[in-house]
């Protein structure tokens, strides 16, 4: 090139930052001279990318908060149309966040700018009309799930499968030893993990019910300990606060931003829904998949939801293994009952967890390569395999 590869991008949180960084890195490892700049975290700019704002500006959750910001969004947005379109990138990558990204990526493809979209939204479970509006506004999207680019080529939009980066990053076998030993607990002992959600909402609404049927667990197995973990020590005092609740549950311990560390040391999980599901799946831990909302949302819900499981893992394996109870079925009871089942039954357990590696398997593509690949491929930049490297052949 007469010039250096200039490649816009915006990710809007933490994940998309690690994505972001990644593919930034992979693209420098064939163009090093190449400039990335629009809106990211620190571990993008760790990569040299310019971030124009702080990417917590676009770090919001909920309805209510997102209005309350609304104003500041679009004029963040309409400056960062004008500034690539005045100085047009090679290509410009959004990283999630599609209720920023699309828009955005609209206005830049009709101006004539390569557009991708990396993550996709979760159009296949539900306002799938959505699909329309991706293929007006994007060139390509890079999808991080098999079903995915199904989805998509029989919607006639072009995309490519890269697979998930936490299967590249989570090894195929992750002893329990270490995690313990971190945690300080003993490696003889029988542990329950409960993690019930990384925000505010869902931690109210879950830890109750994770907390009783923490009790029923108990009583069944005395001697078995209790792991909980908490985002932030936020979230972990809104779980001290209800755990006050239960003077009965005996030996439970609160963990604070180790999250991976407690599904690991743990010989059985209850998880709220989320991509949280996935990472407990590349672990090789067997779970319980529970979620609460209220009333009025999950009638709505029900009518817009195309899919039959909120699990990933069920999600993606061809026979669904992680039970999965949602509202009233989300009860101490019945949750107690199926998590007993993978503490006493190793069958149930090598059944689950061969099901996850599987999944593992065939997630684990080496996502930040491909992705550079696919994004350098759609303005017609070559990929140079390294010397000595085999061509890298997709599971």
């Amino acid at each position: 090139m007469s010039k250096p590869l200039r490649i816009g991008i915006v990710a809007g949180e933490a994940s998309g930052d690690i994505l972001g960084a990644g593919l930034i890195e992979a693209i420098k490892a064939h163009y090093p001279d190449a400039t990335f700049e629009g809106i990211g975290g620190s571990r993008m700019m760790a990569e040299g990318f310019h971030s124009h704002v702080p990417m917590e500006r676009l770090s919001v959750m909920g309805l209510f908060e997102v209005l309350s910001r609304l104003f500041e969004l679009l004029k963040i947005r309409k400056n960062l149309v004008r500034h690539f379109i005045d100085n047009p990138p090679d290509v410009f990558v959004g990283i999630d966040a599609p209720d920023f990204n699309l828009q955005l990526e609209n206005k830049l493809k009709k101006a004539g700018i390569k557009t991708i979209q990396y993550v996709s939204p979760q159009v296949w479970a539900w306002r799938q009309n959505r699909v329309k509006h991706i293929a007006e506004s994007v060139n390509q999207v890079l999808a991080l799930l098999p079903f995915e680019q199904t989805f998509y080529r029989d919607h006639q939009v072009p995309v490519t499968f890269v697979g998930h980066p936490l299967a590249d990053t989570i090894d195929l076998e992750t002893p329990q030893r270490p995690a313990r030993e971190r945690l300080e607990l003993a490696a003889d002992d029988k542990i329950l993990a409960l993690l019930p959600g990384s925000r505010s909402s869902e931690v109210k609404k879950l830890a109750a019910t994770f907390l009783g049927t923490a009790l029923h667990v108990q009583r069944q197995m005395p001697n078995c300990k209790i792991l909980i973990a908490a985002l932030t020590e936020k979230t972990s005092a809104l779980i001290a606060e209800q755990l006050a609740e239960f003077p009965d549950l005996k030996h439970v311990q609160i963990s604070v931003g180790q999250s991976r560390d407690v599904m690991a040391a743990a010989d059985a999980l209850l998880v709220a829904s989320g991509t949280v599901t996935l990472e407990a799946a590349l672990l090789k831990r067997p779970m319980v998949v529970a979620y609460k909302v209220s009333k009025m949302t999950y009638r709505i819900a029900r009518k817009m939801i195309k899919v039959d499981h909120i699990a990933l893992a069920n999600l993606l394996s061809k026979k669904p293994m992680v039970p999965e109870f949602i509202q009233d079925e989300a009860s101490p009871e019945n949750l107690s009952q199926a998590l007993l089942t993978y503490m006493n039954d190793e069958k149930a357990v090598k059944a689950q967890t061969d099901t996850f590696m599987d999944i593992h398997l065939q997630l684990r593509q080496n996502a930040s390569a491909k992705a550079a690949e696919a994004v350098l491929g759609e303005i017609g930049l070559p990929v140079p395999a390294p010397e000595g490297e085999a061509e890298h052949v997709a599971v």
